[in-house]
């Protein structure tokens, strides 16, 4: 899996081995004039097995072959290393930044402190809030249009940490000081450009004034600007950034109105925000509204497609559960008397229901709890959404896996090396290694195998998505090698992962995880939930496993053992052939 605080850029590991052929001692990661929030860090790198390796004077453990990554706390600023092996040594400065706001100094606001930071947009009635970092004992105020909104000192709050946390256990949340930030909100009740607010600071008998970098709009709710999404699948997200959560992508042609701004983000009407550059404005239209009667079916070969007629496309959500499939339609009301529900190889019953005002709610009851994928679409104003049927097996006896099509995403390639083990080998290279292996496993049971590269060249996440959507396998495995984040235990941290996000992907997940746990003695490092590009697609069940760790120097020496390599193929592929048995 790709961690950003192992990438490994590609000159210096040119550099790095070459400097191994001149010199055994080769620290891979962290880099000189690394920066990390990080209480600790892990050293990774490697020497010849005699001798003992020593990180400021104390002695470092090592595996047999010498590799070793120990963890060693961090204190705020510059931290001096020396990496010494021998008559050989290597200096290392590695700087931990504070977490913490920089108060500033005298009378002033700190750097980039003033929120909203962008420009914002919200409906009468809604608050308006406003932040600064300030000297401690200071007044601060704002002033927006005729109103002067006064920032309280805040107490202190608890900082959780980021979701990486959740890979080293060290997900606890920490006291955060708060000593100097302001905060205070107000609302407005009409709409209006308010224009930008003015954030006046007040110590010691001085003020100061100074502007905010966002300019404040209230909309009017009869008027609200209208978009169409113009992505293949619009991103929606529980908030106005990246790091908010991801929920149903929006089909192309969803149309919703717009009840807020935040920079480049719109929140829609039924709650979810998206990017601005994935939608276009519909000049003139008024907040997309729409009945729906009656629903159709279409009986396919490989699935079945539920047509929903709708006056304007709209908003929709998927929610699967084990034995059933449940979609919803925003901004829409139910006109229906009749639905025919024909006997279906998937579906036993169709129920739907209005649950809330413009809410309604269509659930396929499943005749088996593995579902196999699904694709969902606008042709015109009608939402068609279509379901899978599962893969046939044609010679179950000679051929375990004849007829059914498995996809192989080997991870990283290319400029995306991916992480990297103690002597600067990469996982790219061990991804494409093992994903060959399994290829030819897999053939071997009968089943048609695709990869999504077979060398070692870029293919950017999208294009893999698209792979996958394209060929429709039965299912679809990203193949990767696992790191740390900059705080994890690398000496004690190994083990085969599995990491799902879909609900029709999570048994296959668990599935093979605890068969290679048995059948292989691999250590569990866990079977995780995740939203990452290669578990998201909904064309089939897509799971991204990861074999084992990098970071770790004894499960490391496995990962490049050729023999443990072919064993991890073998073991794969029969765990596959027993999940197509009991899926």
């Amino acid at each position: 899996m790709k961690k950003l605080v192992l990438l490994v850029i590609f000159s210096f590991l040119i550099t790095s081995s070459i400097a191994l052929a001149n010199s055994s001692l080769l620290v891979v990661f962290p880099q000189t004039n690394y920066q990390t929030s990080a209480e600790k860090i892990f050293f990774l790198g490697t020497a010849p097995s005699n001798g003992q390796v020593l990180i400021n004077g104390k002695t470092v453990t090592r595996s047999k072959a010498g590799h070793f990554a120990p963890s060693i706390p961090l204190q705020l600023g510059d931290n001096l290393f020396t990496v010494r092996h021998q008559n050989q040594e290597l200096q290392i400065k590695v700087t931990r930044l504070s977490t913490q706001p920089v108060l500033p100094q005298g009378l002033a606001f700190a750097k980039d402190s003033l929120t909203p930071a962008a420009d914002i947009a919200r409906l009468p009635g809604e608050l308006i809030c406003f932040s600064a970092i300030a000297p401690s004992n200071a007044s601060v105020t704002v002033k927006l249009a005729n109103q002067t909104i006064a920032l309280a000192p805040q107490p202190s709050k608890a900082q959780l940490p980021s979701n990486l946390a959740a890979l080293t256990g060290r997900n606890q949340p920490a006291i955060k000081s708060t000593v100097g930030n302001y905060q205070g909100c107000t609302t407005m009740i009409a709409a209006a450009d308010l224009g930008t607010p003015e954030f006046q600071l007040a110590l010691d008998g001085k003020t100061i004034t100074q502007l905010g970098t966002g300019k404040i709009q209230i909309l009017a709710p009869t008027q609200l600007p209208v978009i169409e999404v113009t992505a293949d699948s619009g991103l929606a997200r529980t908030g106005p950034s990246t790091d908010y959560s991801r929920l149903t992508p929006l089909p192309k042609g969803t149309q919703a109105a717009v009840t807020g701004k935040e920079g480049e983000w719109l929140r829609l009407d039924y709650g979810a925000w998206i990017n601005a550059k994935e939608t276009q404005v519909l000049p003139g239209a008024i907040s997309p509204r729409t009945i729906i009667r009656s629903v159709g079916y279409r009986k396919l070969p490989s699935a079945t497609q539920i047509v929903f007629p709708l006056e304007v496309p709209v908003p929709v959500s998927v929610q699967q559960s084990e034995r059933s499939f449940a979609l919803t339609l925003y901004n829409t009301t139910a006109q229906t008397d009749i639905v025919r529900t024909d006997e279906n190889p998937l579906i036993s019953r169709l129920d739907w229901r209005q649950v809330a005002p413009g809410q309604v709610q269509y659930t396929f009851y499943l005749k088996k709890s593995q579902q196999w994928g699904y694709h969902l679409r606008y042709e015109g104003t009608s939402l068609i959404l279509a379901l899978r049927h599962p893969p046939v097996i044609k010679d179950k006896t000679r051929k375990p896996l004849s007829g059914i099509r498995i996809l192989l995403d080997p991870g990283h390639g290319g400029k995306e090396s991916g992480a990297s083990g103690p002597t600067g080998y990469l996982e790219k290279d061990a991804n494409l290694l093992v994903s060959k292996l399994l290829r030819d496993e897999l053939v071997k049971r009968g089943a048609t195998v695709v990869l999504t590269r077979d060398d070692d060249r870029d293919v950017s996440l999208v294009e893999r998505q698209a792979i996958i959507s394209k060929e429709e396998p039965a299912i679809a495995l990203s193949i990767h090698h696992n790191s740390l984040p900059d705080d994890g235990d690398a000496e004690k941290t190994k083990g085969f992962a599995a990491f799902w996000y879909n609900t029709q992907s999570h048994s296959l997940a668990l599935f093979l995880h605890n068969y290679v746990v048995k059948n292989l003695g691999k250590p569990s490092y866990g079977v995780f939930w995740d939203n990452l590009a290669l578990t998201r697609p909904t064309a089939a069940p897509s799971v991204l496993l990861e074999l084992g760790f990098m970071s770790n120097p004894e499960e490391f020496e496995q990962v490049v053992n050729p023999e443990q390599q072919k064993k991890m193929a073998k073991v794969l592929a029969d765990g596959i052939v027993e999940w197509f048995k009991k899926a």
